[in-house]
């Protein structure tokens, strides 16, 4: 029998109906009727939960999708109206749950705070899962696109999950949120101790923005994590790499701020990618040029103004010495590793793909025991990986294979081949003058 009391407006379901129908002793069915109402209160509670479901969220959704604008769609994919669902069967177990266990003042009141654990669970749930779609839209923006806008949502994470597990505390324990925060106060050294590594990573996420040190997508080394390629995602406490062969380095965030590494956004933004890179040639290979080779060098596209302009300078010079001068010594000459030097640097700046508005030279290092460095030094138009590498792979062979036309050898470590030809006695460059002069 439904009873209705004016007096505190409860709702009690007398069980003198199991005695009227089933015959049953009053004590028993006082203890049956209790399992009875949870039953009828739960049945109620997913029944609502259904019907939010169905008709509510589903419509919703419906009308979300038809919308042109995205970030609804999030919504959707993040199901934060799913999780609001579960607030309708928590606020029927509060306010039906005091009325229908009247009967059992412990229970209701376990059964209400139970109520309100849940919902605030569903409300610490459903503000996280909003953060998130926060954090999806502002990464997706270009203003936020290289920020660490998750090292922040994490931030905001963490707060709203203390917060609502010192509010599940409070109910649990019947004790006031300040009286849990008061005594958090005393823990504070073991606090800090706890969550070390997310106070350094949140405070290192905020220096790294502030001074632009590094962004989503941006290519690094750190060689002590034997990182070496583009940052995927800056979180709280991690940096995700992927290097260059595709695996996944993951790096503390503080420690960009304690160990030094490479950034290459400077070379993306630029206009080139540099190539240094040198050729190491033999010293005894080194000669003046004969006519013959002036000859030849003369078919030479790249270099044929600057051979005839140097024969014109070097006539009027030589002309003017005396008979006891004329020492091919004392005379000037070009030699062939000046000449290809030349040749190199007009290659450079003829190619297409080499950035001429950017610093371009062809330079010599100091000798070494290897041989004489003829260092490249220049800057290609393209900046992605593999095309650059072609690019430089290009002008490489090139520069390798032609030296043998300017009477030139390329240093290797001695092979079979060269031992066996020292033995016979036979040298290529036998026949070309080789001496020095200080001109």
């Amino acid at each position: 029998m439904i009873q209705f009391n004016d007096k505190n407006t409860s709702i009690q379901l007398d069980p003198k109906w199991l005695i009227d129908f089933f015959g049953i002793d009053p004590q028993i069915a006082s203890y049956m009727n209790l399992p009875i109402l949870f039953f009828g209160l739960i049945l109620c509670c997913f029944i609502s939960w259904l019907l939010t479901k169905k008709i509510i969220v589903n419509s919703i959704h419906k009308l979300f999708l038809k919308t042109k604008v995205t970030w609804d769609d999030i919504l959707i994919e993040k199901k934060i109206f799913d999780k609001l669902a579960l607030i309708i069967p928590t606020l029927i177990i509060l306010f039906v749950a005091p009325s229908i266990l009247h009967e059992f003042p412990i229970i209701s009141k376990y059964t209400v705070t139970f109520a309100m654990i849940i919902v605030l669970i569903v409300i610490v749930w459903t503000i996280n899962a909003l953060l998130a779609v926060f954090n999806e839209i502002l990464s997706k923006s270009p203003i936020f696109k290289d920020k660490p806008i998750s090292s922040y949502i994490q931030v905001l994470n963490i707060i709203v999950y203390f917060i609502g597990g010192i509010l599940i505390l409070s109910l649990l324990l019947g004790k006031s949120p300040f009286y849990f925060l008061g005594a958090m106060g005393a823990m504070t050294a073991i606090l800090l101790l706890i969550f070390k590594d997310t106070i350094l990573g949140f405070v290192a996420s905020i220096q790294m923005s502030v001074y632009d040190m590094v962004r989503v997508d941006d290519w690094i080394e750190m060689p002590k994590y034997d990182a070496d390629g583009v940052v995927l995602s800056i979180n709280l406490s991690t940096v995700k790499v992927q290097n260059w062969d595709k695996t996944i380095t993951t790096i503390p965030t503080y420690a960009f701020i304690n160990d030094s590494f490479k950034n290459w956004r400077g070379m993306s933004n630029s206009g080139g990618r540099r190539i240094n890179r040198s050729i190491y040639l033999k010293v005894s290979s080194f000669c003046f040029c004969n006519e013959q080779m002036l000859e030849q060098f003369k078919k030479y596209t790249l270099i044929k103004d600057y051979i005839l302009e140097k024969e014109e300078e070097i006539k009027k010079y030589n002309s003017g010495l005396a008979d006891s001068e004329s020492n091919p010594v004392n005379a000037l000459s070009l030699t062939n590793i000046g000449v290809f030097r030349v040749y190199a640097e007009n290659y450079i700046i003829a190619n297409p793909n080499i950035n001429t508005k950017m610093t371009n030279m062809v330079r010599q290092l100091d000798p070494t025991s290897k041989g004489l460095p003829l260092e490249i030094y220049c800057f290609t138009h393209e900046k992605q990986w593999e095309k650059y590498e072609q690019i430089k792979s290009d002008i490489f062979d090139h520069l390798l294979t032609i030296t043998s036309q300017f009477h030139l050898e390329v240093f290797e470590e001695p092979t079979g081949k060269d031992f066996h030809a020292l033995a016979s006695g036979k040298n290529q460059f036998s026949n070309v003058p080789r001496y020095y002069s200080p001109s």
